[in-house]
């Protein structure tokens, strides 16, 4: 069964059942007809195959990117400028989608950066508090709440054909020190490799985007030595 198919299929069973902690909202754009439209028209160009890809796992879509478009670190700008995909979205940037695509074109553009690579993200859906991006391990109820969650998310997408000698985690902080210590005990990758978070990159370190690219180019590169 092609990739696209098992996305889709993934993307449309989710949800949460769980009773969020008191003030947390959570953030399910494949509820939206516009979102999910723009859902089936970027899996079926990139991943209608059956090529094996290594998992990229962020922290939790954002209001701006993931959290409107349904595609992890995608903004609704970079949806149609950079994968050539028209919507009527507001065209806001978001400041990790334009690290990603600054360095999805560094590694030679979307069509062949998404035939090697999956990004998704521990927890698929995103949280907000009191109207602002909230992160998973930012509430530490929420974090314990949405751990059976995210563990059934990384099976049910390890099921896809996803290779597991490898897994690159956007965040080299609290993300790869949760996602550390669930691989401990489930088994996920033989190997988790950290990146900075372009969200910081961003924020704090701009000035030096071009070297972090080079390190994002250069770990992922070293993985298709391995392929």
């Amino acid at each position: 069964m092609p990739l696209s198919n098992q996305i889709l299929s993934f993307l449309a069973q989710l949800h949460l059942t769980i009773h969020l902690p008191k003030g947390v909202g959570v953030m399910n754009p494949y509820r939206d007809p516009v979102a999910w439209n723009l859902c089936e028209q970027f899996y079926d160009k990139y991943y209608s195959d059956e090529a094996k890809r290594a998992l990229i796992l962020g922290i939790n879509p954002g209001r701006f990117g993931g959290g409107i478009t349904g595609i992890p670190f995608t903004d609704p700008l970079a949806l149609e400028k950079e994968c050539d995909i028209p919507n009527t979205l507001k065209k806001k940037t978001e400041l990790s989608s334009e690290f990603i695509y600054h360095m999805i074109r560094a590694y030679g553009g979307p069509a062949l950066f998404y035939r090697h690579f999956y990004i998704s993200a521990l927890s698929p859906l995103g949280f907000t508090h009191e109207g602002k991006n909230l992160n998973y391990y930012d509430n530490k109820e929420l974090e314990k709440k949405v751990t059976p969650f995210i563990i059934e998310s990384i099976r049910t997408q390890l099921d896809f054909g996803i290779r597991k000698d490898v897994c690159f985690c956007l965040g080299e902080g609290d993300n790869f020190k949760f996602l550390s210590w669930l691989n401990s005990s489930q088994h996920f990758f033989e190997r988790i490799i950290p990146l900075a978070h372009p969200r910081f990159i961003m924020q704090y370190r701009r000035k030096k985007i071009d070297e972090y690219i080079a390190d994002y180019l250069v770990k992922m590169k070293a993985y298709q030595t391995m392929s």
